[in-house]
């Protein structure tokens, strides 16, 4: 089975040693994405996995191709055109002073690119499942369109949608994000949202913003979902990511999947994280990894919260971790914590 992922690559740019942007003298650059983060973790860990977007015919654009090909994604569907690549910066925190981002990707290739360039019959050739993030429509009203395009054409062909909500409101506003939840929802199979996505993104009151204490809002999380469930009954699974994040290394993290109008949870996590970006994605993929390989519903969220711990690990925004690693942990379980 194939996931074919749509969304904006980026160059990134992090400053050496936690410095902060202002101080910087010398930048790390690496390439992410939250669609790309999806497309490298399956591909790594052995499914089929393509990737859809729009790059610059230059140097920077050959690199970001070079890049996916290396970790086996199928990039032969990319568009080509365009002024530039986006980028962003992102800075790393360190004890009580968090982790900041700046985005410069205003006019890039994918943000400036219009539905009408994105033939979805030639795109999608071979697709199971299609996965787009709230990020994508976010970035302008022509690729709002692109992925409702996508999503009726995936209805009427069988193929599966997953929408991560991934509210940005650096992107977007709430008000926004829900008029256009309200288009693509009725298309929707499988929906992702964590923390304030519920409320951002659709409306529904699932979280109280108190960041230190997440898992303890477990049961608004699960009637939020059925919430969601009960407005979309096309809907075929909800996944949620609940953290207690103490300050930017120190964070307990856990899932829930509503599935058949039952609730699995995973095991509680304790983590020393070392970047702090991406979590979201790897968890993702990891549920997709679980639902392409037919896993067993439990095992589905346990291989996909022990994907997202493990991606806070590592530097970078793509997770680049194995399946059998990952699967080595989540049999492992997480803290002393129960379910």
């Amino acid at each position: 089975m194939k996931l074919t992922s749509f969304g904006e690559l980026m160059l990134r740019f992090k400053p050496a040693d936690r410095t902060r942007i202002i101080q910087a003298t010398a930048f790390e650059t690496s390439f992410g994405g939250a669609e790309a983060n999806v497309a490298v973790s399956l591909a790594l860990f052995g499914d089929q996995s393509r990737y859809l977007t729009k790059l610059p015919q230059n140097m920077l654009g050959e690199a970001a191709l070079y890049r996916l090909r290396g970790y086996g994604v199928e990039t032969n569907q990319i568009l080509r055109g365009g002024e530039r690549v986006g980028t962003y910066y992102f800075e790393k925190g360190t004890s009580l002073r968090g982790t900041n981002v700046v985005y410069d990707r205003a006019h890039s290739s994918f943000a400036t690119s219009t539905s009408d360039e994105y033939n979805w019959d030639q795109l999608l050739k071979g697709t199971d499942y299609f996965y787009v993030s709230g990020i994508t429509p976010a970035l302008s009203s022509e690729l709002q369109q692109a992925v409702l395009d996508a999503a009726n054409y995936c209805h009427t062909h069988q193929i599966k949608v997953v929408y991560d909500a991934n509210f940005r409101g650096k992107l977007w506003s709430s008000k926004d994000a829900q008029q256009f939840s309200k288009k693509i929802m009725p298309f929707v199979s499988i929906v992702l949202a964590h923390d304030e996505d519920f409320e951002a993104s659709f409306g529904i009151k699932a979280f109280d913003g108190d960041m230190t204490n997440g898992i303890a809002q477990k049961a608004q999380f699960k009637a939020a979902m059925k919430q969601l469930v009960t407005r979309y009954p096309n809907l075929e699974m909800v996944g949620s990511v609940l953290r207690n994040i103490y300050t930017v290394e120190k964070s307990q993290w856990s899932a829930i999947l509503l599935k058949n109008d039952h609730y699995y949870e995973s095991p509680v996590y304790d983590v020393d994280v070392y970047e702090g970006v991406g979590g979201g994605d790897a968890f993702a993929a990891g549920l997709m990894h679980g639902v392409l390989n037919h896993q067993d519903v439990q095992a589905q969220v346990d291989f996909a919260i022990a994907a997202s711990v493990t991606k806070l690990t590592i530097s970078g925004d793509f997770n680049l971790a194995y399946a059998d690693e990952i699967a080595k942990l989540a049999a492992q379980g997480g803290s002393a914590m129960n379910r």
